[in-house]
């Protein structure tokens, strides 16, 4: 899982706001089928919110928001990619992660290899810096949060018949 948790004051309405995500990953390979890209595997009910309504409805920007291309592990079936999503924070906020797969990548099954580990990176006027995978910080307008889900694990050995696609 990968959550994100973001309070503080909207200057734009003078109130207080609070937003909380679980940012999708890559969904692991299993035997015979390709596992799926940027989907909620760990938990159901959860929607992928469009960028128009995060940024009408909060006091930050999408910088960025797409698959993280490559982060699926390799096997004869690939290992889903995981997302990349980059919010610029428009005042001043608490931002809470709470993400795994940080230091244990997503294992493969059957010979395949491991998905890329998760990361979080906090660019600021003083210099960009990774984040834990479990911290709380306080970010000032004009901030950079980047969020790379982890990719999920192949299925079986790679090789001629692998379905990866440059």
């Amino acid at each position: 899982m990968s959550n994100l948790t973001i309070g503080g004051f909207d200057p734009r309405t003078a109130e207080p706001f609070t937003y909380y995500e679980t940012i999708a990953g890559g969904m692991g390979a299993r035997p015979g089928m390709d596992g799926i890209s940027g989907v909620q595997t760990h938990m159901t009910n959860s929607l992928n919110t469009p960028v128009e309504a995060l940024e009408y409805a909060y006091p930050f920007r999408v910088r960025r928001y797409g698959y993280r291309y490559g982060s699926g592990g390799d096997g004869q079936f690939r290992g889903g990619d995981g997302l990349i999503r980059e919010l610029e924070m428009l005042t001043g906020a608490q931002v809470t992660l709470l993400a795994d797969r940080r230091k244990f990548r997503p294992y493969g099954l059957q010979g395949g290899e491991e998905g890329a580990a998760g990361a979080a990176w906090l660019a600021t006027a003083a210099g960009e810096a990774e984040l834990p995978g479990k911290c709380s910080r306080h970010l000032s307008k004009g901030d950079v949060l980047r969020i790379e889900t982890p990719g999920g694990g192949g299925c079986g050995k790679p090789g001629k018949n692998s379905t990866r696609v440059s």
